[in-house]
C-alpha cells in the first residue's frame, strides 16, 4: 500500500475544507496529533508503522469538514471515511477516520445512546489506530482548542461508563503520556 505524503495529505485537506478558518483549526489539530504520536513513538517505537501512524494522524478527522451545522459531531469519523473511500484511498487509511472517536464506540454504544449511526462496532483493532485514537485524545478543537491531560479526558470518558476509563487506562499504560507544555507553547493552546 501507497501511504500518501504529507503535502498530498495536506492537499485533500485543503480541497475539501469549506474556508480558510475551517482548514487552519482541522489541519492544525491533525498536525498536532501527529506530533503527540510521534513523541509517543520515540519514547518506544511499540513495534508499529509510523509512516502509518503518521499518514492516519493527518487523515483522521478530514470527515470534520463534511458536517452540516445541525448534524451530531460523531458522524464525522464516517464522513471522513465516505470521503476518503470517494479519493479511492485503502480501507487501512479510511479506518483511521471512522475508529478513532473517544475511545472506541461499540454497536452497543451506537443502539444504547441512539447515535446517529449504521448499528455496529467503530473501535480501532491495530495498534496503529489505537495511537492514533490515544493521540487524539490529547488535543480538542473547542474554541478555543486546548491541550488535555490525560486525567482531564478520563474525566470527562467517565460519563460514558467504567468500561471507557479502563479502556482509557489501558491506552495510558500502554503509550505513556505525552509531554504537552512544548506542544501548548508552541501552538499557544491552554492546558486543561
Amino acid at each position: 500500500m501507497r501511504i500518501p505524503t504529507d503535502l498530498e495529505i495536506r492537499a485533500l485537506h485543503e480541497r475539501f475544507a469549506p474556508s480558510p478558518e475551517a482548514f487552519e483549526l482541522v489541519w492544525t489539530h491533525c498536525e498536532i496529533v501527529c506530533r503527540i504520536a510521534d513523541q509517543l513513538l520515540a519514547a518506544d517505537g511499540h513495534g508499529l508503522d509510523a509512516a502509518l501512524v503518521r499518514a492516519g494522524c493527518l487523515l483522521h478527522d478530514i470527515g470534520v469538514y463534511r458536517l452540516d451545522p445541525d448534524e451530531h459531531y460523531v458522524r464525522h469519523g464516517l464522513l471522513g471515511y465516505e470521503l476518503l473511500d470517494e479519493t479511492g484511498l485503502p480501507e487501512t487509511l479510511r479506518r483511521f477516520c471512522a475508529h478513532h472517536t473517544g475511545v472506541g464506540i461499540t454497536r452497543d454504544d451506537v443502539l444504547r445512546q441512539r447515535l446517529p449511526l449504521p448499528p455496529c462496532d467503530y473501535l480501532a483493532e491495530t495498534g496503529e489506530e489505537e495511537l492514533v485514537m490515544y493521540a487524539d485524545k490529547f488535543h480538542s478543537k473547542s474554541t478555543p482548542p486546548r491541550f488535555l491531560t490525560a486525567a482531564t479526558f478520563a474525566d470527562r470518558v467517565s460519563r460514558f461508563g467504567p468500561d471507557k476509563v479502563k479502556r482509557f487506562s489501558s491506552l495510558v499504560d500502554r503509550f505513556g503520556e505525552p509531554s504537552l507544555a512544548p506542544l501548548a507553547a508552541e501552538y499557544g493552546h491552554p492546558i486543561t
